[in-house]
């Protein structure tokens, strides 16, 4: 793992950018129903949502898997990167979150393809349902030889970034509680990044109930912003 140099950095930036036409805005992974429920309301509440988020759902799911998406596709092991990629949709629980993950993931490989930065020429016809975000990130950390290590602070903070614009725009909050919880966040994302690397392979996997049954709540919910 080296440093990144100025233009992986930008590089990295951009693989981060909320500007970057893969659809991440489409979708608030249940907090929309979080928020109609009342279980996020403010400020804090939505610090807490979005902690939550950090620790048991990209720390203890995403990050790792990602880490071992990039070394699969490094090593060009294609059956083990789809059997992770599989793995990671399976632990999606309920339909939003999947078809968000997948969503995401096909727009960003799709997007590489028209950039000339990622082959898909071992894609299988329908294989597109093993091709969760995680896995077309790997690939364009390897295409655009970015950082892994940053990549992963890179991957987390767009996440949380997108959970807290959607907190701003659905309280509603003010700019400034929100720049406030990025600002908090930007501390805890390096140790989560580092203890999300040293988890062993059975020590991955995460749920969190509420996120659930209000991602399923959410499909039927009568006024929406976000898609379910």
């Amino acid at each position: 793992m080296t440093s990144p140099t100025p233009s992986s950095f930008l590089r990295l930036l951009q693989l981060s950018s909320p500007t970057l036409p893969i659809g991440a805005f489409a979708y608030s992974q249940g907090l929309e129903a979080a928020v109609e429920s009342q279980v996020v309301t403010d400020e804090a509440s939505l610090g807490h949502w979005t902690s939550e988020q950090l620790e048991f759902s990209l720390g203890r799911v995403d990050l790792p898997m990602l880490w071992r998406l990039v070394d699969a596709v490094a090593r060009g092991q294609h059956e083990r990167e789809f059997e992770l990629a599989a793995r990671l949709v399976a632990m999606r629980e309920t339909r939003e979150l999947r078809e968000d993950d997948l969503q995401r993931g096909r727009a960003l490989m799709e997007l590489l393809g028209a950039l000339g930065g990622a082959s898909t020429s071992h894609r299988a016809p329908g294989e597109w349902a093993a091709w969760p975000f995680a896995r077309a990130t790997a690939h364009a950390i390897r295409a655009w030889k970015l950082p892994v290590r940053e990549a992963l602070s890179a991957y987390a903070w767009s996440s949380i970034e997108n959970q807290i614009v959607a907190g701003v725009k659905l309280i509603p909050l003010g700019q400034v509680a929100g720049q406030r919880l990025l600002l908090a966040f930007a501390d805890r994302i390096p140790e989560i990044c580092d203890a999300s690397i040293a988890l062993e392979d059975d020590e991955i996997g995460g749920t969190l109930p509420m996120v659930a049954v209000l991602s399923s709540q959410h499909e039927t919910q009568y006024s929406r912003l976000f898609r379910s």
